[in-house]
């Protein structure tokens, strides 16, 4: 892990370090004896091609998935900034918020909205893309650091809040509560006080890494703001924002669509109203499109390709034993009740730090908490709350995560960058998981 580290810092690009690593990974597990490809994927027959096998599974995965979304919503950022919407937005807004002196305040309420914006976007890579596309050309504007309005895109799936989260589902059930009690009696009180601690995390560890590395600020004087596009064009950058909320969480009977044909739908209704707003100049509207077709072109360059060599870095260390070392160490630890629920969770966080995902350690480690518990005498929640919110924050310090490298990628910073600045509300937000599931949540039956 440090001489990856040491590679991408030293200058070399991401995706091939984190591919060439996550072959030799896989190619060293084949030699051991141990199984190269998950269940999902057929076998070739040989341990050099199933290996590669697995990049081509993750490039059809993820390219053809979240890729597609990732490419998607670039290229409609690129198509808004293209046709002058962002600079309208950013003028519109701009007024109301001068009177915020502070750009790290503004930053804490871009934090809060983003995270009540999990509540429709239940994937945290296209939360960050999502966000990344619509609110960080606004934060960057306002004076936020450009590391810092990264962070800020990358971090609010940390907590949970969705009652509906497949994650939240699976918790309830193992800690054996309907899924009501469990996610707004349980588990809500615990996420509130996680975010507004790590709100305020955020605010002084940014303001002090901006001091101490003298971080450019990039806010614009309104004056200088050259706007072309009428004022109206404020509300075309939100069309994907308005359409999850209106459509993806299925607020309107009936019609529920997902975000890639919401963010199609965007594009179309954003160039249909340019077409009018240019007079009904079909050339000169094609013309302007071609900026998302370009923007979409530089999305599968520099983000799509770190996702499926990320992928293919945290299947090697899967295959290769590092999860069911985990699960063997926590099998074998002996200690009590709250002892025990500190060794999952922090196996937990490490482990979702070390392969990216969010919900593969959770799912793994959750399967002990049952039967850990019942042998104990132990409220399964009391072990499984912690665990479920550690295995998002993990993830958000992880800089192979597919949100980390998503919103690193299209912040054109490094992902080590963008782990340094959530790392503290990171921690301080576990610290008042584990606080508040000791004081909120009975430790026995």
């Amino acid at each position: 892990m440090k001489r990856r580290r040491a590679f991408i810092v030293k200058g070399y690009r991401p995706a091939g370090v984190l591919l060439t690593a996550g072959l030799l990974l896989l190619i060293l597990t084949g030699l051991l004896g141990h199984t190269v490809l998950p269940a999902k994927v057929a076998a070739t027959g040989n341990l050099l091609t199933d290996a590669l096998e697995y990049v081509k599974y993750m490039l059809k995965y993820r390219g053809g998935g979240l890729g597609m979304q990732i490419m998607l919503l670039c290229g409609f950022a690129a198509y808004m900034t293209h046709i002058g919407a962002n600079n309208v937005v950013v003028k519109q807004f701009s007024k109301p918020l001068s009177v915020i002196k502070s750009p790290y305040a503004l930053l804490v309420a871009a934090y809060i909205v983003a995270c009540l914006m999990s509540l429709a976007v239940s994937s945290a890579t296209g939360l960050g893309v999502l966000l990344m596309a619509t609110l960080f050309p606004m934060m960057t504007a306002m004076g936020i650091s450009r590391p810092a309005a990264v962070a800020v895109c990358a971090s609010p799936a940390a907590i949970i809040l969705s009652p509906t989260s497949g994650d939240v589902v699976i918790a309830a059930e193992k800690s054996g509560l309907p899924l009501d009690v469990f996610a707004v009696q349980t588990v809500l009180p615990v996420s509130i006080a996680a975010i507004i601690v790590m709100a305020a995390a955020a605010f002084f560890w940014n303001k002090y890494l901006d001091k101490k590395e003298n971080t450019p600020m990039e806010r614009v004087d309104i004056s200088e703001i050259e706007v072309k596009a009428p004022a109206f064009y404020a509300i075309l950058p939100f069309l994907p924002i308005i359409g999850v909320f209106l459509f993806n969480g299925k607020t309107i009977e009936g019609l529920a669509l997902d975000i890639y044909t919401i963010v199609v739908g965007s594009i179309f209704i954003a160039a249909l109203v340019d077409f009018v707003q240019k007079r009904f100049d079909g050339k000169q509207t094609l013309e302007d499109m071609e900026s998302c077709y370009e923007g979409m072109a530089d999305a599968f360059k520099g983000v799509v390709m770190l996702l499926v060599a990320a992928g293919v870095f945290a299947q090697g260390l899967m295959s290769i034993g590092a999860i069911n070392t985990l699960l063997n160490m926590a099998q074998a630890g002996g200690a009590g009740g709250i002892a025990l629920m500190l060794m999952l969770t922090g196996l937990t966080v490490a482990a979702a730090i070390a392969t990216g995902f969010g919900n593969a350690p959770f799912y793994a480690f959750v399967e002990l908490a049952p039967s850990l518990a019942a042998k104990m005498g132990l409220n399964p929640a009391f072990l499984i709350i912690p665990m479920l919110q550690a295995s998002n924050l993990g993830r958000t310090i992880s800089p192979v995560s597919g949100v980390i490298v998503a919103t690193s990628g299209m912040g054109k910073i490094s992902p080590f960058e963008v782990c340094k600045r959530t790392s503290v509300p990171v921690f301080a937000g576990l610290f008042t998981v584990i606080v508040g599931t000791l004081f909120l949540v009975p430790m026995t039956v």
